[in-house]
């Protein structure tokens, strides 16, 4: 027989009090969830919804779509006329009018520190929406026209379909590059069109790239690291010979009889517009180039800085920097009169040496990996850039690997001017250890392993990237100078770091002179005539490429000085409990950030809490 008590009227109201809690609290975890699920919906819908239409996207941001849920057409998006009147910034308002939708408060805080940086990414961008042809996807040192075959020249063949999405996207580029040839159209009919001499270039870049006797003699770039993925495909029995030979067959047909043509038209359409250009001059000479540099300069950069801050800043570090070269000139006197010093004091000769070192004297400064399956199979490979392609590359570069495959990471190297060793050693630390890879690989193991956010990965910071980069860079020149014996030797090291920090220095104040007050080719001869660079084609070069390139060396500097002002503020909050590898481990673990989001103070406590 159930057995019914009775309750005191005290137990009752007891009772119900307990009721309306646990309603309360169900109301409130519904309310929690919902905002949880809701952000993790729109994010996840924004990183496919940003992947799924274009593979070149897809492949080089994930090895293995498929566990993701995404797959489809190898598509390669093309520009089409007009275009540009819808720019894509309603599909931006209806994301941040959804994220106003959500309470970030109920958010962990991983996916608040996500919602945050979301929010403003998106307001950010959505402010450049009106500079509609203000982009220049076609630079002379930069463009599509150059990076587009560095892409396919790297896409990794992983599996037959990887050899058929890559086909069906070298049959795609004729339709692609006469979209971006539309695009200059445009913008020459708004006035916006390139320089004469940047036009030049880029009618040079077409026919170099795509040279036809390379094409012809089976030597092009593009012919030869296809057969070499497939030749590892076939070792590893993928594929069979006929279907290797067939492929090949194929890519060599797609090369001469779309691509190469697809140049030859890009050429032929930049030789008609050449002349339209109507300002060889900065933004400044835009009718909204003003305005289109500031956002430019934040978006890129991630410093939300104003621009007569980011002056000041950068005038005083170039104080700083030009005092104690000074200083050490004053100490060896010596220096003025050498021109380098002598490589066979450097222990080490091949890249291979330098990096290995560079990771055994960081491991003191930085932290090491997350623990992941992944770390033992961690490994880099150097490869040497294409003489075709040796003229419109960087120095070196370092390949960004999928999010969800870390394993192989490629660092390239330029080989049109060597460097000595000096410099090879500072720029492997600024694209391996501890610089890009890294950098990359350890905020990406921590980011997998905490299940953070996808969208994260599409948010691209600038002067994140580059910033640390050139600061890790800076640290490699000390780690150089413990390698000798001379004092001397370890001095030229020493002035080595701050002429290029003086350099760097000085042309971000150059690119806000150009672009933000209008400097012209004669200011900035004056300019750089009170450092002594004086040589007119050295001059003309510096000036033409900050106007191609705008931000492009606050990217690196503007970043470089953001983490050694977090690292003073760090300092300041931490007091006796800062270290440098509690700090290097904030930052990769908060991963690639605004310097607003890094620099917050209630993140930057939270973080050193636990160490406590």
């Amino acid at each position: 027989m159930l057995h019914i008590k009775k309750w005191s009227r005290k137990q009752r109201s007891l009772f119900f009090a307990l009721s309306a809690l646990a309603t309360a609290v169900i109301i409130v975890s519904c309310l929690y969830f919902s905002d949880s699920r809701r952000f993790q919906i729109l994010a996840e819908d924004l990183f496919a919804s940003e992947l799924s239409g274009n593979m070149l996207n897809l492949h080089y941001t994930l090895a293995y779509p498929e566990k993701y849920g995404l797959s489809g057409e190898a598509l390669l998006p093309s520009y089409e006329p007009g275009s540009e009147e819808n720019d894509g910034s309603e599909a931006v308002r209806s994301t941040l009018e959804q994220l106003s939708k959500i309470d970030s408060r109920r958010l962990d805080e991983d996916n608040a520190y996500t919602y945050e940086l979301l929010n403003r990414y998106l307001t950010i961008h959505l402010s450049g929406s009106s500079f509609s042809y203000y982009n220049e996807p076609l630079s002379p040192s930069s463009g599509m026209q150059s990076g587009l075959p560095i892409l396919l020249a790297d896409y990794t063949f992983r599996s037959p379909k990887d050899v058929e999405d890559y086909l069906h996207i070298l049959d795609q580029t004729d339709t692609y590059f006469g979209g971006l040839v539309q695009y200059e159209k445009e913008k020459s009919q708004q006035g916006l069109f390139m320089s004469d001499s940047a036009a030049a270039d880029v009618i040079e870049q077409c026919y170099s790239i795509m040279d036809k006797d390379a094409l012809a003699s089976g030597t092009h770039f593009l012919h030869t690291t296809f057969v070499e993925r497939l030749d590892s495909l076939e070792k590893e029995g993928i594929i069979s010979k006929s279907q290797k030979e067939q492929w090949i067959s194929e890519n060599d047909r797609l090369l001469t009889t779309v691509m190469a043509p697809a140049y030859e038209n890009m050429a032929d359409a930049f030789t008609v517009l050449q002349g339209s250009g109507v300002n060889d001059k900065g933004l400044y000479y835009f009718p909204e180039g003003r305005a289109y540099y500031e956002y430019l300069l934040a978006s890129t950069t991630g410093s939300s800085r104003s621009i007569s801050e980011i002056k000041t800043l950068l005038f005083d570090d170039f104080r700083k920097n030009f005092a104690a070269m000074a200083a050490l000139l004053e100490q060896f006197p010596q220096l003025t009169t050498m021109i380098a010093a002598n490589d066979e004091t450097f222990p080490y000769s091949t890249p291979e040496e330098m990096l290995e070192d560079l990771k055994a004297r960081m491991a003191a400064d930085f932290p090491s990996f997350p623990e992941s399956e992944e770390n033992s199979r961690i490994c880099y490979t150097i490869k040497s850039v294409s003489p075709s392609m040796e003229d419109y590359c960087s120095p070196a570069y370092y390949l960004t690997p999928p999010i969800d495959d870390m394993t192989d990471n490629i660092i390239y190297i330029n080989h049109k001017n060597s460097p000595d060793a000096l410099t090879l050693y500072t720029t492997l630390a600024h694209e391996g250890y501890p610089g890009h890879l890294y950098q990359t690989v350890y905020s990406q193991l921590y980011m997998n392993r905490q299940d953070t956010s996808c969208i994260r990965y599409l948010l691209h910071y600038g002067g994140y990237v580059e910033g640390w980069a050139l600061y890790v860079e800076n640290l490699s020149y000390e780690y150089a100078q413990a390698l000798v014996q001379d004092p001397l030797t370890a001095a030229w090291y020493e002035a080595c770091r701050l002429n290029r920090n003086i350099q760097l220095c000085l042309y971000s104040l150059l690119d806000i002179a150009i672009h933000y007050e209008g400097a012209t080719p004669a200011k900035a001869a004056a300019i750089l005539r009170k450092v002594g660079i004086t040589e007119p084609q050295t001059v003309s070069a510096i000036y033409d490429y900050i106007v191609e390139e705008p931000t492009n060396y606050l990217k690196y500097y503007l970043g470089f000085l953001e983490f050694l002002s977090l690292k003073d503020r760090t300092r300041e909050l931490w007091g006796a409990a800062f270290s440098l590898p509690l700090f290097h481990q904030y930052i990769l673990e908060t991963g690639p950030s605004d310097f607003q989001g890094l620099d917050d103070k209630e993140r930057l406590l939270r973080f050193i809490k636990q160490f406590q």
